[in-house]
């Protein structure tokens, strides 16, 4: 899939459209957001502003949380997460770009946990490609893919915002 077929503000449009009426259908009001850093923060950043909520917008970073942290190490600059509210008994639009195995969707549960007991938790991905190793799927997307095993999707930005499937040599 040559990436000038991706356009990803319809993807964020299809997104916000799928969380309305995910949101309707759920009697879910006033809803905190949650990006996962990088990419996930960036869509979080556009929907925050399509749903004009008025609390912060929070941000993870789950580097310490990833059940892969022995093998890839830490990055040498990791940004503490920032959950400007509690979390307690609301209800959470946990954001990310892409879904792939669900080990960073799992990380990012663990570390929503330690902040306080959310009411519920909704996944909002861009894209959900394929290749599941645990049993996590998304509640909204903006656009499903099945990629080979050799194809990667990664999301540039944060302006303007640029999907790239690349394959790996």
């Amino acid at each position: 899939m040559p990436e000038n077929n991706i356009d990803v503000q319809q993807l964020i449009r299809t997104l916000k459209s799928g969380l309305d009426q995910y949101l309707q259908e759920h009697d879910r009001n006033d809803p905190l957001f949650v990006g996962i850093h990088t990419g996930g923060v960036w869509i979080a950043q556009r929907l925050h502003t399509l749903f004009s909520s008025t609390h912060p917008l929070g941000a993870l970073n789950i580097a310490f949380y990833r059940d892969d942290f022995s093998r890839i190490g830490l990055h040498p600059r990791v940004t503490p997460s920032s959950l400007p509210f509690d979390i307690t008994g609301r209800h959470v639009i946990l954001v990310d770009d892409v879904l792939y195995t669900g080990r960073t969707v799992r990380a990012a549960m663990n570390e929503l946990f330690d902040y306080g007991r959310a009411a519920s938790i909704c996944l909002a991905v861009l894209v959900d490609r394929s290749g599941r190793e645990l049993p996590i799927r998304a509640d909204v997307t903006g656009t499903s893919l099945a990629l080979n095993a050799d194809q990667h999707i990664k999301l540039s930005g944060p302006d303007p915002l640029k999907l790239v499937v690349s394959t790996t040599a």
